[in-house]
C-alpha cells in the first residue's frame, strides 16, 4: 500500500500529476484542491493507493484531512473515487464538514455525479463526521474519530455522540472518551 509520495513535478493537469520519484514516475489523481495547493517544482502528498481487478489508481492529497474525507467516501455504498474526488474537488474538508452539519442537500447536489438520492445518503452515512472534518488540526480529527467510534460502541448514538463530542476540548483519545461520557450522562 502506498500511503505518500515524494518527487518532482513533471506534468500536471487540474485532474492529474506526474511525480519523478527517482526515476520512476507515477500518475497521480488529483482535486481541484490539491492541484491549487502545488506551485513547488518538488512536491510530497499523501495518498490512497486503489487496487482494481483492471488498475491500479494512486489519487493525492496535498493536506491530511482532504485524504481522511476521500477515504471515508469511498467507503459509502455508490460512492467510488471519482465522485470522491469531484467532492473533493468541490469543497475543502472544512466546508464539507459545514455541508454535513446543516445537511445541506443543495450544496451537495451541486458536485457533478451527485443526485438527491445520492446526496441525502451520503448525508446520513457521514453524520457526525463533521466534527472531524472541521477541527483545526490532524491530532484531534484522529482522536475524535476513535473517541467517537469507542462511544459509539458503548451503544450511544451516533448524533449524541456527535454533539457530546463537539463540546470536548481535549486532544486525546482516552481524555476525549472521558470527557464525553460525562456529557453524555447528563443528557
Amino acid at each position: 500500500m502506498i500511503v505518500g509520495i515524494e518527487g518532482a513535478v513533471e506534468h500536471k493537469e487540474p485532474t492529474l500529476v506526474h511525480l519523478n520519484v527517482s526515476g520512476l514516475i507515477y500518475e497521480v489523481f488529483i482535486s481541484l484542491q490539491t492541484y491549487g495547493a502545488i506551485r513547488e517544482p518538488r512536491v510530497k502528498l499523501h495518498t490512497s493507493h486503489i487496487i482494481r481487478e483492471d488498475a491500479q489508481l494512486l489519487f493525492g492529497f496535498f493536506e491530511k484531512s482532504e485524504k481522511v474525507l476521500f477515504e471515508r467516501l469511498i467507503k459509502i455504498n455508490g460512492v467510488g473515487p471519482k465522485v470522491a474526488q469531484a467532492i473533493c474537488s468541490t469543497f475543502t474538508p472544512a466546508q464539507f464538514g459545514q455541508v454535513i452539519a446543516a445537511s445541506d442537500i443543495a450544496q451537495l447536489k451541486r458536485v457533478p455525479g451527485i443526485g438527491p438520492k445520492s446526496a441525502g445518503r451520503i448525508l446520513v452515512e457521514l453524520a457526525g463526521f463533521d466534527i472531524e472534518l472541521t477541527a483545526g488540526h490532524a491530532a484531534v480529527p484522529a482522536a475524535s474519530g476513535e473517541a467517537a467510534q469507542a462511544l459509539e460502541s458503548l451503544g450511544f448514538k451516533k448524533e449524541e455522540v456527535a454533539k457530546a463530542l463537539a463540546k470536548c476540548e481535549s486532544t486525546e483519545t482516552s481524555a476525549l472518551v472521558k470527557e464525553a461520557l460525562k456529557l453524555l450522562q447528563k443528557l
